[in-house]
């Protein structure tokens, strides 16, 4: 587990405590003026997206269970570093996501059903990351680690091509990724960030370290907070209390228009807990105990977001529409989950090199005279 100093590091950015009082700590000073810029509306936006994802996540994890999907990665309990991040990129950044950032995905207008898609094993990227709706999210990446590689790449492509750095905050381009703890110990994580401050790549490298890797806790992968890594490449680096969606929204935020201004890499590590299995096809009860996991359900970033609002006001109806919409996005996944297709053989072949080859045509050939074999009662 993270040693507890957590709580109490004044250099750990976090505006909500625990119980969703405001209690900014020394470190959230800076980031003040863009909370206190946020109005009702938008405020309100971060707990629903949170709490309908939330339940998207959950029906998801029960599909799995039935057969429907052949694996589910949970992002229950890491609602608030994904929400409060998106939220701070604008409509032009590109989103590297790994793979269990579905509030991002949701964030950035992904439709989830892409997501059954890909995690019931019948497409191979889900979704196309360059029509407009998908707001220039990125497919996931099962691979560990090597989206960062990616993104550090399409950021020192963004500067070639002059779209970093003009001054125009509603033009200029930067890039977030997103990874784990565990992931954090790939040598893709090291290369990226030696290239992305070597080369000035406006990525914003976001560490969500959620405790475990798969079985592995923090303490194993890491003697000192993941943040003091990116000090050695010369990029500068924040801790936030990552079950606070107003810490992860405010730093990312200033970060992403950090680098969006041609001033290099940045990096956060968001200290949060995944309440659920790795993914599920593991069974956490056998490496964590039921005292760890009450504490950090003590912690939930719903239940803290959902305490602000109520003293800040908002009303019942509000969380019960909330809640309602959870359902219907759950009613809707189950209705159409069962209506997917799927793929034509032939479509394996589609996408793997940008012009002919003759190699994949010969297989493409090979395939279609074997499956044919079946039909003529040959084979």
């Amino acid at each position: 587990m993270t040693s507890p100093d957590f709580l109490t590091d004044p250099a750990t950015v976090r505006v909500l405590s625990p119980d969703g009082t405001f209690a900014p700590s020394p470190a959230a000073e800076r980031y003040l003026p863009l909370i206190e810029a946020l109005e009702d509306a938008e405020l309100e936006r971060l707990y629903r997206d949170m709490a309908v994802i939330r339940a998207f996540d959950q029906q998801a994890t029960l599909l799995q269970r039935q057969g429907q999907l052949a694996l589910w990665p949970p992002s229950f309990g890491q609602e608030a570093a994904q929400v409060g991040s998106a939220h701070a990129a604008r409509p032009q950044d590109h989103v590297f996501p790994s793979y269990r950032e579905h509030a991002v995905a949701r964030v950035r207008g992904v439709d989830p059903i892409g997501i059954i898609r890909l995690m019931r094993g019948i497409s191979h990227g889900g979704w196309n990351p360059w029509e407009e709706r998908n707001g220039n999210t990125h497919i996931y990446t099962l691979v560990l680690g090597s989206q960062t590689l990616h993104a550090t790449g399409f950021g020192m492509g963004l500067n070639f091509d002059g779209k970093t750095g003009s001054g125009d905050a509603d033009k200029d381009e930067a890039v977030i990724v997103y990874y784990g703890d565990g992931a954090s110990s790939e040598g893709d994580v090291h290369e990226a960030m030696v290239f992305a401050a070597s080369y000035k790549s406006p990525t914003v490298f976001f560490l969500q370290n959620n405790q475990w890797a798969i079985s592995v806790p923090v303490a194993t992968q890491a003697s000192a907070p993941f943040a003091a890594r990116a000090a050695g490449y010369g990029i500068d680096s924040v801790r936030i209390d990552g079950n606070d969606v107003l810490a992860s929204y405010a730093v990312a935020r200033t970060a992403l228009d950090e680098a969006r201004d041609g001033r290099g890499p940045r990096a956060i590590e968001a200290v949060t807990y995944r309440r659920g299995a790795h993914t599920t096809s593991d069974d956490p009860t056998k490496y964590r105990t039921k005292d760890e996991e009450a504490l950090w359900a003590e912690r939930d970033p719903i239940a803290r977001m959902r305490a602000y609002l109520l003293a800040r006001g908002a009303s019942e109806q509000f969380f019960a529409d909330v809640d309602a919409e959870g359902e219907a996005v759950s009613a809707d996944l189950r209705e159409r989950i069962v209506t997917l297709d799927a793929p034509v053989p032939q479509s394996m072949f589609a996408h793997v090199y940008s012009e002919p080859h003759p190699l994949v045509d010969e297989q493409r050939r090979w395939l279609a005279d074997y499956e044919a074999s079946f039909e003529e009662g040959t084979a």
